[in-house]
């Protein structure tokens, strides 16, 4: 993503009930802008940058996200139906109340990102950095987390049941304070979920 293809920043700004449906936004930049209630459905957005802004109400329902940045973001009560984020980074961002099913996400950097309490049931995460994102309480079921670094993310009462999770740094994961029934793990990450419990791993 490069800053020279992107157009002026557009800075503090309001946004209300503005109807984006199915519009390419392509090159923006939004800089502490609110966005209230906005369709976004269908929407392609490509190689923009939000920093600081907040969302509410806001409707990204069947949208494409590609190279694109939302970073320190606020999603409050937005509807993320069926929406993709392929190369993105959403480093800092936090989702309160929002509808994050089905979402699927390949590839970019949620590093510190705010999902305390998401339902995340059967979302896909493949490739994904969320080094210490919060997923306190959050209901992962069935999820794929396929190759993530889940490197010092806050993993408390986590639901995981039937989550596949290969591949995924599992270091901050505690058995003891998450729901892991018929989690699909590695044998690598067995050991390592073995030795945070105390035991130890020998031939």
């Amino acid at each position: 993503m490069s800053d020279a293809t992107q157009d002026p920043p557009v800075e503090d700004q309001r946004f209300s009930r503005d109807d984006w449906y199915g519009e390419e936004l392509a090159g923006r930049h939004y800089v502490r802008c609110e966005f209230h209630e906005v369709d976004l459905s269908e929407a392609v957005v490509r190689n923009s940058t939000f920093t600081d802004c907040v969302f509410g109400n806001v409707r990204f329902n069947s949208s494409r996200h590609t190279d694109s940045a939302f970073t320190g973001c606020a999603f409050k009560r937005c509807n993320f139906f069926d929406a993709e984020f392929t190369g993105c980074k959403l480093v800092g961002t936090t989702f309160t109340e929002c509808e994050l099913r089905p979402l699927r996400v390949t590839g970019g950097d949620w590093s510190f990102a705010g999902l305390v309490g998401a339902d995340l049931r059967s979302v896909a995460f493949h490739g994904v950095r969320m080094r210490e994102a919060d997923l306190t309480g959050a209901n992962c079921g069935d999820a794929v987390f396929a190759d993530v670094d889940l490197s010092g993310a806050t993993l408390h009462a986590v639901k995981l049941p039937r989550a596949d999770l290969r591949g995924s740094d599992l270091s901050a994961l505690d058995p003891l304070n998450a729901e892991l029934h018929a989690a699909i793990v590695s044998p690598e990450q067995a050991a390592v979920l073995v030795t945070s419990l105390g035991l130890q791993v020998r031939a």
